[in-house]
């Protein structure tokens, strides 16, 4: 009988350890989701230095904290290790390109990214100190322009919105030049250069097309162009992740910080002349 009574309760004394060590794994590992394993609260976004940065720090990281979130912004200088960091788990999402850019970084590098929302982009503009309006630019001006395929393709693409140019029908955009311009009626000289060149050009030359990003580092006002860029959706920034983490409650609660009319209100407020998704003017 006493045996009996020993092995019950050595037994109960088992079980009670057991269920204790339990209980310990289930509080380390923190609240579940739905899907059984932790909530990720803690997230670190990267952005290029400048706006995309402040932007992910003054617009996004807010609400998000709201939210129960910690996050950290990792700056970044150049367009290759945002993505690279992205994918080898550095960090949780990233701000700084188009999704065209993005598409081909991934199929280039074999990275599995995955676009999650449009956000306000600053756009390229056309500048000049000395005309006010397309109408008022003189014959024979000197224009500025990027001199790489990509953004001058776009400047190009711009001017011919503006009505100022027509491209040659069969132009190739990776291998575009000044030599397709087709139609130039105010026989404009074209001046291709550095495109981070470009806002110190505005004050010595008749005009310059000067891309968003580098407008903004020089600290120019967007709204004083002559003409902002008619940005194209695929030009727009967006924020990426990891294509496993697309439907991750972390993605999802990004998003809609972004879709929040806080967000939108403090893009009216502090970054004035950015170009809206079309998502936001609906």
């Amino acid at each position: 009988m006493r045996k009996s009574i020993t092995l019950l309760m050595m037994m109960a004394l088992v079980l009670t350890v057991l269920a204790g060590c339990g209980g310990k794994d289930a509080s380390q590992n923190g609240a579940a989701s739905e899907g059984g394993s932790p909530e990720k609260k803690a997230l670190k976004i990267g952005a290029t230095a400048g706006p995309y940065s402040d932007m992910v720090s003054k617009a996004i990281a807010p609400i998000l904290e709201k939210k129960g979130y910690t996050i950290e912004v990792v700056e970044f200088n150049d367009y290759v290790q945002p993505n690279k960091a992205l994918a080898n788990g550095s960090i949780d999402a990233n701000l700084f390109q188009h999704v065209i850019y993005l598409q081909k970084f991934s199929a280039d590098n074999k990275l599995d990214l995955k676009d999650v929302i449009s956000v306000p982009t600053a756009p390229m503009g056309l500048y000049s100190n000395k005309f006010k309006s397309i109408d008022e630019i003189a014959e024979g001006s000197q224009l500025a322009v990027p001199n790489d395929p990509a953004n001058l393709y776009r400047a190009l693409l711009m001017l011919q919105d503006f009505g100022i140019v027509t491209l040659k029908k069969d132009a190739d955009p990776s291998k575009i030049s000044e030599q397709d311009i087709d139609q130039n009626p105010k026989k404009l000289v074209v001046k291709p250069l550095e495109a981070a060149q470009l806002p110190r050009t505005v004050g010595s030359t008749d005009l310059a097309v000067v891309p968003g990003n580098f407008a903004l580092a020089a600290k120019m006002d967007l709204t004083s162009a002559v003409k902002l860029e008619n940005m194209q959706e695929k030009y727009r920034n967006i924020v990426a992740v990891n294509t496993k983490d697309i439907d991750s409650q972390f993605a999802k609660d990004l998003k809609a910080a972004i879709e929040s009319p806080e967000f939108v209100a403090t893009i009216d407020d502090q970054f004035k002349g950015f170009s809206k998704p079309e998502w936001m003017t609906k």
